[in-house]
């Protein structure tokens, strides 16, 4: 059995589309970021940096394996199930540079404009920052999505991993999809997959 520790947020969403795609029995445990359960010592002795997900397989027993970090599980249950993440040469190097892509800059940089354009004190140097880099990331993502179906080619952990933190920019942000035509196409695709819908309507609170 499959523990998933999460609260809906971008980081979230990403493990439960994964495990929606790949059919894989679980279990939700719900950890309301709100309420700092995220700094309980039961969470944090799943991950010790106090931030969700978690994912623990096989609880309890000899083989337990307990993985923190979005990227890590998603990398983790790819290659336990062997779908979206290919094994080798080209195709699995772009998909994980991809990954790494989204964990490196898409996730920080969306989720830091985020926080300053909400902050009671406006600081307007580090929204102009993190917003010129968020339009930077998205204009790298319209290019490449311009010359490639998915991310990494064919549909992958890439993809899953960058769709929910797309789709809520895309909304908070108020970006209109026209000035990005190649993500508001991929954006489309993948949110048409049933697994992805499936996970996204999935909300705790």
């Amino acid at each position: 059995m499959i523990d998933l520790y999460i609260w809906t947020t971008p980081n979230g969403y990403k493990p439960l589309i994964l495990l929606e795609e790949l059919g894989v029995e679980h279990s939700i445990h719900p950890v309301h970021i709100g309420k700092g359960e995220q700094h309980t010592p039961e969470f944090l002795s799943k991950n010790p940096n106090g931030k969700i997900p978690a994912l623990v397989d096989g609880a309890g027993t000899k083989d337990e394996i307990v993985v923190f970090e979005s990227g890590a599980i998603l990398i983790y249950l790819a290659e336990k199930y062997g779908r979206f993440l290919p094994s080798s040469g080209q195709a699995r190097a772009s998909t994980l540079a991809w990954l790494m892509f989204q964990m490196g800059g898409v996730g920080p940089m969306f989720g830091q404009l985020g926080h300053f354009l909400q902050a009671k004190e406006k600081i307007d140097y580090a929204i102009a920052r993190y917003r010129g880099e968020t339009d930077r990331l998205f204009g790298v993502l319209d290019k490449r999505l311009g010359e490639v179906p998915y991310l990494a080619g064919e549909y992958s952990i890439a993809d899953i991993a960058t769709y929910p933190w797309v789709t809520a920019a895309l909304d908070r942000f108020k970006i209109a999809p026209e000035t990005l035509p190649n993500v508001a196409r991929w954006v489309n695709e993948v949110g048409a997959r049933p697994a992805v819908a499936k996970a996204m309507a999935f909300k705790l609170s």
